[in-house]
């Protein structure tokens, strides 16, 4: 199913180099630049994001008839745009970096416009959505009537994430997800208790946040929910994670984010949308997308966020900037980084004539057993999808004081070893109802069933799959570890 991506773009433009010295016109740093990098920006930056993880993902926007605008067309290869003219020259933001500190920043077409106009195809792509990321940089795209019409009407249907502005209009009613920063929640929760003449609408909310507490990031979203009529809201708080808050009544959500060594935060808000709809899509809960989605944040950051994403222009011939190839090409697959969402993995190896192998298990306590037989069912194929029991799953086969690791640290731990390329959680008791969805096509279990026909059998056989045993390494087990690590406590 195909995300759409639905905002405002801009051009990006980052002049790196370092500092080694003083003007002598005036006291500030003279930037020796080495390097200068464009990117598209904004909505654009967060389409190419999902296209990067291969998803199949359409942009509506639109863009200004000037070389800026034909720049932003060339850095979204990959993704299928679908813009209309905007009528104004294309924002452009430059930012200026010594080393890995941001000097400056140059805006240049970035004040308010009036509401541009859509037309029937950018209407039409955003019906076909599966799941609508509304990326709101305050150019007015998300104020368009029709386009609020139609996106109230949708979010009845399918996921809608939206990431608010503060110059930009409010999320439409029954979105499933709002994703305002901690800053822009208190502040837009400080313009509507100003509005309020109630004495309850001074609730703590207007008072600050600037120590980032969870408490005023849950009194903010509170009100934004209210006011917004969002099934939820998420309100990000940087390196402290996000705060989850529901219609439902549910006391709010503390959703903590890993510690993570990053310079530059731009984009991380971007990423995290990407991560919900990508999630959301995938049938996970808003509590589990949410978690994972504040990791897919501080993941980007770690490996560089912004700076680290490849130039994805096209050269010559309609090639790839970075890998050489077109897009059609069957090497441009190999050549990019390939989708960590099981089912999009799974279908995106098969159509390119590749060859799937799943494995199952609750992959409590990892041990070199673990690593041994995983290692040895990827070298089966093209990739390995595990399929591990959830927290419930394992409990319900294990007893009550199992599993010993969560099943978002047991996915996580998989994912680190470079065999797994992917991990899919399910409920069930058996992996059957996975594997299903999956369709391997080879299935793995480990040698103690050598000799005996795999339970899962004939539903892997009924879609023309193998079930196929590794090697066993009987010595190590995981209760052995754990009871090894009850007599060490």
């Amino acid at each position: 199913m195909r995300i759409v991506v639905v905002g405002d773009v801009m051009l990006d433009v980052d002049l790196s180099g370092e500092a080694t010295r003083l003007s002598p016109d005036a006291p500030v740093p003279v930037v020796d630049v080495s390097g200068v990098r464009r990117r598209a920006g904004g909505a654009g930056l967060v389409a190419r994001m999902l296209a990067e993880d291969g998803w199949p993902v359409t942009l509506v926007t639109v863009i200004g008839d000037d070389d800026a605008g034909r720049q932003l067309k060339e850095h979204l290869a990959g993704v299928r745009l679908v813009a209309g003219p905007s009528g104004y020259p294309s924002p452009v933001k430059t930012r200026v970096r010594a080393g890995s500190h941001p000097l400056v920043r140059f805006d240049q077409g970035c004040e308010k416009t009036p509401v541009p106009d859509v037309n029937p195809a950018m209407l039409s792509a955003v019906e076909q959505a599966g799941v609508i990321i509304v990326a709101d940089y305050g150019r007015g795209v998300a104020a368009n009537p029709r386009l609020r019409e139609l996106l109230t009407r949708l979010a009845r249907k399918v996921p809608v994430i939206w990431d608010p502005h503060p110059s930009g209009p409010d999320p439409v009613p029954g979105v499933a997800v709002a994703t305002p920063n901690l800053s822009e929640a208190v502040r837009a929760a400080q313009a509507l208790a100003s509005k309020d003449p109630q004495p309850a609408a001074d609730n703590g909310a207007a008072g600050g946040g600037k120590d980032g507490s969870g408490d005023h990031a849950a009194e903010a979203g509170r009100i934004l929910l209210d006011h917004w009529q969002s099934n939820a809201v998420l309100v990000t708080r940087g390196e402290q994670g996000a705060v989850l808050l529901r219609r439902d009544g549910q006391e709010p959500l503390t959703v903590p984010a890993p510690r993570v060594e990053a310079g530059d935060p731009c984009g991380a808000g971007d990423r995290l949308a990407a991560g919900l709809a990508v999630h959301l899509l995938a049938g996970r809960s808003l509590e589990e997308a949410a978690g994972l989605a504040v990791h897919d944040a501080a993941d980007f950051l770690a490996a560089g966020g912004v700076a680290a994403l490849p130039d994805r222009t096209t050269g010559p011939a309609g090639q790839d900037a970075e890998t050489g190839v077109a897009p059609s090409d069957p090497r441009s697959l190999k050549a990019k980084r390939r989708p960590t969402e099981p089912l999009l993995l799974a279908r995106t190896v098969r159509q390119n004539g590749g060859t799937v192998v799943a494995t199952g298990g609750c992959f409590d306590l990892l041990h070199a057993g673990h690593v041994r037989s995983l290692t040895a069912a990827r070298e089966l194929g093209d990739c390995l999808i595990v399929c591990l029991n959830s927290d419930e799953s394992v409990r319900r086969l294990k007893g009550p004081e199992r599993p010993i690791i969560g099943q978002l640290d047991r996915a996580e731990l998989l994912l680190a070893m470079e065999c797994v390329d992917a991990v899919l959680v399910f409920d069930e008791d058996t992996p059957a109802a996975a594997l299903e969805r999956l369709r391997p096509d080879i299935w793995v279990k480990g040698g103690d069933y050598k000799g005996a026909r795999l339970p899962e059998s004939d539903l892997v056989e009924s879609w023309g799959g193998r079930c196929l045993t590794v090697p066993y390494h009987p010595a190590r087990s995981t209760t052995g570890l754990a009871n090894a690590l009850a007599r060490v406590g």
